[in-house]
């Protein structure tokens, strides 16, 4: 009697915890639509000026500022279709305050050509996104060759000397060469998924356990 009554308690224990990691997830499901909702309306404002504003994520930004040509980063992606460059990533200095900005994708045979640094540094349109965290499985970058996998802080100060702020700034425009990266709100939000997971383990669970107790009771 005493195992049968500590054996419901484990199976208690264990669909009030799937229970709740599915309260949990419906919780966080709630904040990434909020989260999704605020980036999209943020898209829709008006550039504003970067000088004369707070900085926050996904904020549409105007500025000028004095580019680094000659420390520009070449970072590897693919662009929206999935074909394999270059992004061009550029130091700027905004009122006495370094930035980088990441102008868009290039071909390869593209690198190190004139061509691209064809841009007016008085009017910039642009979007300010934190810079998020590398992924440790890429491979190291070189910086002998400038050729970049991630944007490691710690690579950039070696490369160009300076520090950057958090915010990253990405160009807007209609730009051919590099071709801006169209800044959206497409987060990943699997939480409703996840939900329906635990609350289904939850279910099943209690369900095989009355039908053993049932059987055995």
């Amino acid at each position: 009697m005493k195992n049968k009554f500590l054996f419901s308690v484990f199976v208690y224990s264990i669909i009030l915890l799937l229970l709740s990691l599915g309260f949990w997830q419906l919780y966080r499901l709630n904040w990434k639509l909020n989260l999704i909702n605020e980036i999209e309306n943020s898209l829709k404002k008006d550039p504003v000026d970067l000088l004369k504003n707070e900085k926050k994520n996904y904020l549409r930004i105007k500025t000028s500022g004095e580019i680094d040509f000659d420390k520009q980063i070449y970072l590897y992606n693919l662009n929206e279709i999935g074909k394999p460059g270059f992004e061009v990533i550029n130091p700027i200095v905004i009122d006495n305050q370094n930035y980088l900005i990441n102008r868009g994708w290039i071909k390869f045979d593209q690198k190190n050509k004139l061509e691209i640094n064809s841009f007016n540094q008085q009017n910039i349109i642009g979007t300010l996104k934190l810079q998020s965290k590398a992924s440790s499985f890429k491979p190291e970058n070189d910086l002998k060759k400038n050729y970049w996998f991630t944007l490691n802080r710690d690579d950039i100060f070696s490369f160009t000397g300076k520090r950057f702020s958090n915010y990253i700034i990405y160009l807007n425009g209609d730009y051919e060469s590099p071709k801006p990266k169209e800044i959206t709100a497409n987060i990943s939000n699997n939480h409703k998924k996840y939900a329906i997971t635990w609350f289904s383990m939850a279910i099943s669970i209690f369900l095989i356990y009355l039908y053993f107790r049932k059987k055995n009771y």
